[in-house]
């Protein structure tokens, strides 16, 4: 994972120990953060090894502390084989609210012109006159 964490948000990522943890162990803002469920989404289904249990991290020897990431706002839109790249898109917003009324906000209609303004741009009329094109022979 192309992932940087110098430190995460001030420490938060940290155990109380002063640990980097994503196991059993990890804090509660690790298993919120999107890296984490980026990173180990669907990794809970997993079993690398048959010795080992789903969502057996090799690299960091132990057991991921969520085994059943959901995602909320993204969802995953590939995955190589090697689940060495992973890519995620995001989610279409649901309708939007207003919250005074709850009711769905419209869209502006864009305004019609006059008869006589056919092509106009502001107070500027364009006309384009040419002769008809013949599609007999």
């Amino acid at each position: 994972a192309v992932v940087s964490t110098q430190s995460g948000h001030y420490g938060r990522d940290f155990t109380p120990e002063g640990e980097y943890r994503v196991d059993g162990r990890a804090s509660q803002t690790m298993l919120d953060s999107m890296m984490y469920k980026m990173c180990y989404y669907r990794f809970g289904e997993v079993t690398v090894d048959h010795r080992q249990p789903p969502g057996f991290d090799r690299t960091r020897e132990s057991v991921i502390g969520d085994r059943d990431v959901k995602l909320e706002y993204i969802e995953e839109a590939f995955t190589t084989t090697n689940w060495l790249v992973r890519i995620y898109k995001v989610k279409k917003l649901d309708n939007r609210m207003i919250k005074k009324g709850s009711r769905p906000l419209k869209a502006k209609r864009p305004r019609k012109t006059r008869k006589g303004e056919k092509g106009s741009v502001g107070k500027t009329v364009i006309v384009n006159r040419g002769k008809k094109v013949s599609t007999r022979k």
